[in-house]
């Protein structure tokens, strides 16, 4: 039982960094040359939000992992990128690669959301729970769009390439290829 166990944590850990490695070269090293190391520290090095998008994949990879029993450090260490950049993702945030955030400032997502590939968030959005007691999940497809100030609030599912307007609030759970804004309510309408 404890290999079983023991080669379970081998698996999870091998895709855990596999999707590390592959978060940091679409966010980090960008490019199409292959992974390395040195050429992501670099680039983390040289240019500031890329040093956002390094760190907080590193060290939510030792929060998630516990690896080498970094846990609790590497939660206090998010808590601290975080408020350097003002912003306030939780490290239970599932994110996908080719994660982008435009403008730091008042980005806001609690621990329950899954969002995928290549999305861009602007400043000032929220995704969230309605309130404390919300359990469900939050999930936002591929290629996702959100525009400043946006609201998403509750266990909605928000499908692939999807543009959300600028100071939209979003409550309800949104087709592949739609565009949502808001005029006085909730827009959805094809692309």
């Amino acid at each position: 039982m404890k290999n079983l166990n023991r080669d379970f944590l081998r698996v999870e850990h091998y895709f855990a960094y596999k999707h590390l490695k592959e978060c940091l070269h679409k966010e980090v090293q960008k490019g199409s040359k292959p992974f390395s190391w040195p050429v992501a520290i670099h680039r983390a090095i040289k240019c500031s939000d890329r040093r956002f998008y390094f760190w907080f994949r590193i060290w939510r990879y030792f929060f998630q992992s516990n690896k080498f029993k970094l846990g609790k450090v590497a939660k206090h260490k998010l808590r601290k990128l975080n408020r350097s950049y003002s912003t306030d993702i939780n490290p239970r945030a599932s994110i996908g690669p080719g994660f982008k955030i435009v403008h730091f400032p008042g980005v806001v997502m609690r621990g329950n959301i899954v969002i995928g590939a290549n999305a861009i968030i602007r400043q000032g959005v929220t995704i969230g729970a309605r309130n404390g007691t919300d359990q469900g999940y939050s999930r936002i497809g591929d290629n996702v769009e959100i525009g400043c100030n946006t609201c998403i609030i509750g266990d909605i599912t928000i499908g692939n390439n999807v543009t959300i307007g600028s100071m939209a609030f979003v409550n309800k759970n949104v087709p592949d290829n739609s565009v949502v804004y808001s005029a006085n309510e909730m827009v959805v309408r094809n692309k």
